[in-house]
């Protein structure tokens, strides 16, 4: 039904009427929870108790009104006429009437009664009569859009396209260089995965094109709706790079969801940027690090050798290597990490010197002590006091019983000391001295002798690999900072002892508070729950300002997520796995990707290596097979491709074509010919954004070329997407699209890279409209016979290089 209908009558005037009465109570509801937020943040009195309560209240009302503030754009996107006469609104959030009584005003996207939304067919209608799609510019409505199921509706033995005409005008607006949250335009097949209750590592498998990213995003709000207790532990959204978060920065808080913290693989090590060129990613990513890891920090616990001489006051004490293996033993045996194990070890070894040291001193002090006694003996010097004293006429004097020299008193003075003496400390932090993750790999990789020593599983050529100067760190050191980090441990009894003594201090000084509030209250008797009040308000001095579960797990390497989702999961080398499930102790996970865009060498091949070692049996894959994004026409060029990757799974079914052909043309002056075609393409778009995706090798010549003919151009590390032409190297366009992209020098790409082919996959199905390639010689025969070679018109006509190649079938 469209928008003016005979039997209905204006149906996009009774939707406006509607929709404002939603934005009145959504104006309602912000009105009244700034009130209480105002009112919250003004309340300074009352018990600890009572602040704390105030303090939770005022984040609840901050958080609200995010989510109200966020449900401003396309606050209502849907309507279900059921069965039984019902009618239910669909939005991003749920309202109520002012009243509280009665059905909502609208539906939660999130809550099982909006399912049949995004589930219902004609051949399994749930109930649902019809199904409506109203479209909004602001609080506007510009066209509804209505699909008649169940008993109205005639079931075709094929499936269809629900909800078409609003899915194809989404897929035919332009680009802004920022993904959209698509809540409105959800799948049958992506909502099982968003809704799935797995809970357990959830792998959604799904070709280009297939929204695999807006699953994992809308997965991560509707989890933190359906789960609450998740909001306290945390949501973690990996994704491929800077550039990829960016492009997907709106859709989470679009969404009403902020608390979900999003980075790369090189930002879970806090205080580490990742920014050095890195040869041997591929060697770095192979689960043998591990171990090479572990045998590098073993090397510096109590290595083999000759005995030890610590000088200690005048003495020399000596550390046998017999003893020194046994301290080790120990220690090890402990099974806690270096550091932590440290503390154990050199106690082990200042207390045999001090038991050494202590019969040392017994013994020379027996020895003098019969020295004395003889020369004592010799004089009779007893049998003189005696007569002495019995001449005086006084009785003799009690035998002093005498101290034990070197006893466990001595002893443990000895220990004191020796463990507080520079030169004993020196020569016990030689023996295992305390690591940093940093220091551990430089020392590592600077030093082909050690490489050599805790590496024999890797051959000459890859251990000179690793070899490096010290400085700087790159993605691929990241996962091995973090393994690192989990060998080594950290020693933080002293920071523990610090932190009690603060904590007492802060608890006496809001104990001597709320001691005087009780005084002026009438002489109040205190209670024990004054204490606890004193300690609550205490640690909620202590705290770090209002920061966010995010905020506060971004600085801390060691915090573990209720769940994570990673995008472009197929990138993840194996000690970046590693890495990622120490994050997530539970396994609650949603791993997003595509095998056959595999891209890094140390990616994946196979879902079930990866996952095995962590999950068991506790995994399940889940299949996307529909593209939405790319044409059929540039799908049916990348197909011999996908073919030629050895993926089980077929490439997914495009829902449209759009009538044009991918096209390619010889280019033997590469940057002036790429500069032309991306000037016309960028003018034939009128609002579009395209994407020149260029080998690495080639970047910087190329980028000149292209912002010489479009000077406003973005290019580098972490272009600016929304401008009208970006140039970009193919990993910095793995999980983008755009209306039209160039690709520049096909065989380049096919070249850089043991998965060259994989690379040039994902750069012919980034555009949602148009595809170009220019190959500066013969055309690669991946795509010689698959993209048809572009007839120049006379003129310059609006399509790129003049002419457009068409095609003559028809729309899916």
């Amino acid at each position: 039904m469209t928008s003016q209908d005979p039997e209905h009558g204006d149906q996009t005037a009774h939707e406006q009427a509607y929709v404002t009465r939603l934005y009145g109570r959504l104006d309602a509801l912000r009105a009244q929870t700034r009130a209480r937020l105002a009112e919250v943040s003004h309340d300074t009195g009352g018990t600890a108790q009572a602040r704390t309560e105030r303090d939770v209240a005022f984040g609840e009302h901050t958080r609200r009104l995010a989510r109200l503030d966020a449900a401003e754009n396309r606050l209502c996107f849907g309507r279900l006429d059921l069965g039984g006469g019902e009618r239910r609104y669909i939005g991003r959030i749920g309202l109520w009437p002012e009243s509280g009584d009665g059905d909502p005003l609208l539906v939660d996207w999130r809550a099982p009664a909006a399912r049949p939304f995004y589930v219902a067919t004609p051949a399994v209608p749930k109930d649902v009569r019809r199904r409506r799609h109203i479209l909004t510019r602001g609080r506007r409505v510009v066209s509804v859009d209505d699909e008649t199921l169940g008993e109205d509706g005639d079931a075709p033995a094929a499936e269809t396209l629900a909800g078409e005409a609003a899915l194809l005008a989404a897929l035919n607006t332009g680009r802004t260089g920022r993904m959209p949250d698509v809540v409105a335009t959800l799948r049958a097949e992506q909502d099982a995965v968003i809704r799935s209750d797995h809970r357990g590592v959830l792998v959604v498998q799904g070709g280009p094109g297939t929204g695999k990213t807006a699953v994992a995003l809308h997965r991560a709000a509707y989890l933190l709706y359906d789960r609450p207790r998740l909001a306290s532990q945390g949501v973690l959204v990996i994704g491929p790079n800077p550039t990829f978060l960016r492009y997907i920065g709106q859709v989470l808080p679009g969404l009403g969801e902020t608390g979900v913290l999003s980075a790369t693989v090189a930002d879970l090590f806090p205080g580490v940027r990742a920014d050095r060129a890195e040869p041997a990613a591929e060697v770095k990513g192979r689960a043998v690090m591990a171990e090479v890891l572990a045998a590098a920090v073993r090397e510096y616990q109590a290595p083999p050798g000759a005995e030890v001489r610590v000088e200690f006051d005048t003495e020399t004490l000596v550390l046998e290597p017999e003893v020194i293996a046994r301290a080790a033993a120990r220690a090890r045996a402990s099974r806690l990490p270096h550091n932590q194990a440290r503390p154990g070890f050199v106690a082990t070894l200042v207390g045999h010197l001090a038991r050494r040291l202590a019969e040392r001193t017994r013994e020379l002090a027996d020895r003098i002590e019969a020295d004395v006694a003889g020369i004592l003996a010799e004089a009779d010097v007893d049998r003189a006091v005696r007569a002495d004293l019995a001449a005086l006429g006084l009785p003799e004097e009690p035998e002093t019983p005498r101290q034990e020299i070197g006893g466990e008193d001595d002893v443990r003075d000895l220990r004191r000391a020796l463990a507080s003496d520079p030169a004993v400390r020196r020569a016990l932090d030689a023996l295992w001295p305390a690591l940093t993750p940093r220091r551990l790999l430089e020392d590592l990789f600077s030093d082909p002798r050690r490489l050599a020593a805790v590496a024999p599983g890797l051959d000459e050529a890859e251990r000179a690999s690793l070899v490096r100067a010290p400085g700087g760190w790159s993605t691929a050191d990241v996962p091995l900072l973090d393994e690192a980090a989990e060998l080594l441990g950290v020693d933080d009894r002293a920071e523990r002892a610090r932190a009690a003594r603060d904590r007492a201090r802060r608890v006496a000084y809001a104990q001597g508070v709320l001691d005087i509030a009780a005084a002026d209250d009438d002489g109040e008797v205190l209670t024990a729950g004054d204490l606890l009040d004193a300690r609550r308000l205490a640690d909620r001095h202590e705290e770090s300002g209002d920061a966010t579960v995010a905020e506060r797990a971004a600085v801390d390497r060691t915090w573990t997520f209720g769940h994570v989702i990673v995008d472009e999961a197929q990138e993840l080398s194996a000690m970046a796995w590693r890495m990622v499930m120490r994050r997530c102790p539970g396994r609650s996970m949603t791993l997003v990707g595509d095998l056959a865009q595999t891209s890094d060498a140390a990616g994946a091949t196979s879902w079930d290596e990866v996952l095995r070692p962590y999950a068991g049996d506790r995994w399940r894959l889940a299949r996307l097979s529909v593209n939405y994004r790319t044409p059929a026409e540039i799908m049916d060029a990348a197909a011999g491709l996908a073919a030629d990757l050895g993926v089980e799974a077929a490439p997914p079914r495009s829902v449209r074509r759009t009538g044009v052909l991918p096209w390619r043309a010889a280019a033997r002056d590469l940057p002036a010919v790429l500069a032309r075609h991306a000037a016309r393409e960028a003018a034939a778009l009128r609002g579009g954004r395209l994407a020149v995706i260029v080998p690495d090798g080639r970047r910087d010549e190329l980028v000149a070329a292209v912002r010489a003919a479009v000077p406003g151009a973005a290019f580098g590390a972490d272009p600016d997407l929304t401008a009208p032409v970006v140039v970009l190297g193919v990993r910095q366009a793995k999980g983008l699209e755009f209306d039209a992209v160039l690709i520049a020098d096909p065989a380049a790409i096919l070249a850089a890279s043991p998965r060259g082919r994989n690379d040039l996959y994902v750069a012919m199905t980034r555009a949602t409209r148009r595809l170009g390639v220019l190959h500066p010689g013969p055309p690669p025969a991946e795509i010689a016979d698959a993209v048809p070679e572009l007839r120049e018109a006379a003129d310059d006509g609006p399509h790129a290089g003049g002419a457009e190649p068409r095609d003559t079938g028809q729309g899916v």
